[in-house]
């Protein structure tokens, strides 16, 4: 299978330049609570692991709702609702500006998924009332801080596949955004999920 990573020029982003209008978070701080991230999420919240997301570029807003979501219950994960019952608001607030401020890590897509992924992602599908991923989530997948779509350009595919389906199922997708994404997630087809993870994969 052929592979290929969609080129872009990412410049450095250092932590004085982590201020984020939606957020009061200190990116200093957050680096000294962030250790125990590394594990999962990788130095920086570069993620090399596939079942586990990269934090590093997302958005700090998102980073905060996540963790919330965690630390009341509204989502459940074995792994990450203790890390998250330990958190202040303040210490979300600074690992999310930490995160924020750190370079995304370019991520890859196999050229396989362009042809079935590419139409949906952009354009969805009015006979099925699919609305385009492109969106919410921009055309290159930057997201939407303001309104708290995540970053999902260059994340691990494996990761967004298994959320996907997740939302398919219900087992995710509690507040207004999930239930969103629950409405869209129940339209794909298995080859579908698998495709646009693939494809957002390689968006930068």
């Amino acid at each position: 299978m052929k592979r290929f990573v969609f080129l872009a020029l990412l410049g450095s982003i250092g932590l004085a330049h982590a201020a984020d209008p939606f957020v009061d978070g200190d990116a200093e701080a957050g680096e000294a609570k962030a250790g125990v991230c590394v594990a999962c999420h990788g130095v920086a919240g570069k993620s090399t692991n596939p079942q586990w997301p990269k934090l590093a570029g997302q958005s700090a807003k998102y980073i905060v709702k996540q963790l919330a979501a965690f630390k009341s219950g509204e989502r459940s994960n074995p792994l990450m609702t203790p890390q998250a019952m330990s958190l202040s608001e303040q210490d979300m607030a600074n690992l999310g500006a930490y995160f924020a401020a750190q370079e995304l890590s370019p991520g890859v897509a196999s050229e396989d998924s362009i042809e079935l992924a590419q139409p949906i992602y952009r354009g969805g599908d009015g006979e099925r009332g699919l609305p385009a991923c492109a969106a919410c989530h921009s055309p290159t997948g930057a997201g939407n801080p303001g309104a708290g779509f995540p970053h999902i350009g260059g994340q691990q595919g494996e990761y967004t596949a298994a959320s996907l389906r997740a939302y398919r199922s219900g087992e995710r997708g509690a507040g207004t955004q999930g239930l969103i994404m629950q409405s869209v997630a129940e339209k794909l087809t298995d080859a579908e999920i698998d495709a646009l993870a693939s494809y957002i994969a390689g968006l930068q």
